[in-house]
């Protein structure tokens, strides 16, 4: 008796919580609210596995950038989703975009990844969560799976909170082609 109730318990929370994911407003995502499309994206900088040991936002200025939060590195969505970002890190590259990769685990853990994937972007170290909770991203201890586009003068111009790893570099893609076209029509209207 005490099982099935635990069991129908259980089953009913699951059903709204999926219910709840499913009708929530975008503003309002699991892990937070996300910042707001046309509104400047919010300044960071955090340690790297690369470069000079740190990156800030605005060292990307003049540059398209799709930054990405997720969960654990090495696990196999998060791996999946840096595997295909790399696939087509070529044409993000073609079109002045940055690939930036954010979530808690370590530098050194970053690094380790970044080798065994060969990985040739940018993984931030999120370790307190600062960033991930900026940006709407963050659930108790890891960063939960978000991608923001963010335009060459620092505007946040497209979030994405229903992330599909094997897909989503090409959506993000598809997504920046929409965007630099949209531009480049209206800088040609003035």
């Amino acid at each position: 008796m005490l099982s099935r109730r635990i069991f129908l318990g259980t089953l009913l929370t699951c059903y709204f919580a999926v219910l709840t994911w499913l009708i929530a407003p975008e503003a309002i995502a699991i892990g937070g609210k996300l910042p707001t499309i046309g509104q400047p994206a919010p300044a960071f900088t955090l340690p790297t596995n690369i470069g000079n040991g740190s990156v800030s936002l605005s060292d990307w200025r003049g540059k398209w950038v799709v930054l990405y939060f997720y969960p654990k590195d090495f696990t196999a969505g998060c791996t999946l989703e840096a595997r295909r970002f790399q696939q087509d890190l070529p044409k993000y590259l073609d079109k002045n975009t940055q690939i930036i990769g954010i979530s808690a685990d370590s530098v050194d853990s970053h690094a380790e990844f970044c080798d065994s994937e060969d990985l040739k972007f940018p993984l931030l170290a999120d370790t307190t969560g600062a960033v991930s909770k900026a940006y709407g991203s963050w659930m108790g201890f890891v960063s939960v799976r978000h991608s923001f586009i963010i335009d060459p003068d620092g505007i946040l111009r497209e979030s994405f909170v229903k992330v599909n790893p094997a897909i989503h570099s090409t959506e993000v893609l598809a997504r920046i082609n929409e965007l630099q076209a949209a531009t480049s029509r209206s800088s040609q209207i003035m």
